[in-house]
C-alpha cells in the first residue's frame, strides 16, 4: 500500500504546503526523541518548518538561506549507529524529509518533494512492523505486508496524505490555506506514530 500521489501535478506552492504539513505531524517524534536523548536542539528544527511557513506567505515573504540552514539541520540529525533506542530513526526521518524540502525548494525539484512523503510513511511502517513483531512474538506468527497496510496507523497515515492532497489541490495559494492544511493534519492531537503532541 505504498502512497501514490499526483504531487508532480501540483504547483510548486502547493507541493511545499503539502510537505510543510506532513513535516507537522513528524515533528513530535524529532522532539520526544530528543528530549529522552538528550540530543539535538528541537527548537532548530521547529524554527526551520516556521521559515518555511514563512516563506509560504506570499504577502509577506521571507528570504531563506538555504546553505545555511542545511547546515544548521546537519547538526540537529542523529547518526543511528550511535543510540539504541527506535527513536533515532523516526527522529532520522523528520531530519531528512526537511533536508529534502530545503533542497526541492532550492533546486525545484519534484523528487525532493515525494521523498517527504515517502519518509513519513516510512516512518509509520516501520514502527508499526515493530508493534507487530512485538505482538507476535508470543505466536511465532510471521507479519505479511497485508497486517502491515491493515494495521488502524498505516491506513490513518494513507488516509491522512490522501486528504491532505485533495485539500491542497483545490486550496486558494495563501497564508488562510496553509493554516487550515495545519489545522487538518494535527486536528487529532497526535504525531504521524500516534504519539500525543
Amino acid at each position: 500500500m505504498t502512497i501514490h500521489l499526483s504531487l508532480k501535478k501540483l504547483s510548486q506552492w502547493q507541493q511545499i504546503t503539502f510537505c510543510g504539513a506532513l513535516l507537522e505531524r513528524m515533528l513530535p517524534n524529532y522532539q520526544m526523541f530528543s528530549e529522552a536523548e538528550n540530543f539535538g536542539d528541537y527548537k532548530v528544527i521547529r524554527n526551520q518548518l516556521d521559515l518555511i511557513w514563512q516563506w509560504l506567505d506570499k504577502n509577506n515573504r521571507c528570504k531563506i538561506n538555504f546553505s545555511a540552514q542545511l547546515i544548521k539541520l546537519e547538526e540537529q540529525t542523529p547518526n543511528p549507529e550511535h543510540f539504541d533506542s527506535f527513536g533515532v530513526f523516526p527522529a532520522l526521518d523528520v531530519c531528512m524529509a526537511l533536508m529534502s524540502l530545503l533542497q526541492a525548494m532550492q533546486d525545484k525539484d519534484d523528487e525532493g518533494i515525494i521523498n517527504v512523503s515517502r519518509l513519513s510513511e516510512n516512518s509509520v511502517r516501520f514502527y508499526v512492523e515493530l508493534l507487530l513483531a512485538e505482538e507476535m512474538a508470543e505466536d511465532d506468527g510471521d507479519i505479511t505486508i497485508d497486517d502491515i497496510n491493515q494495521h488502524p496507523l498505516m491506513q490513518w497515515e494513507v488516509a491522512t496524505q490522501d486528504e491532505l492532497f485533495n485539500f491542497i489541490h483545490d486550496c486558494a495559494e495563501n497564508k488562510n490555506s496553509c493554516i487550515k492544511a495545519k489545522g487538518l493534519v494535527l486536528e487529532e492531537g497526535l504525531s504521524n506514530l500516534g504519539i500525543e503532541i
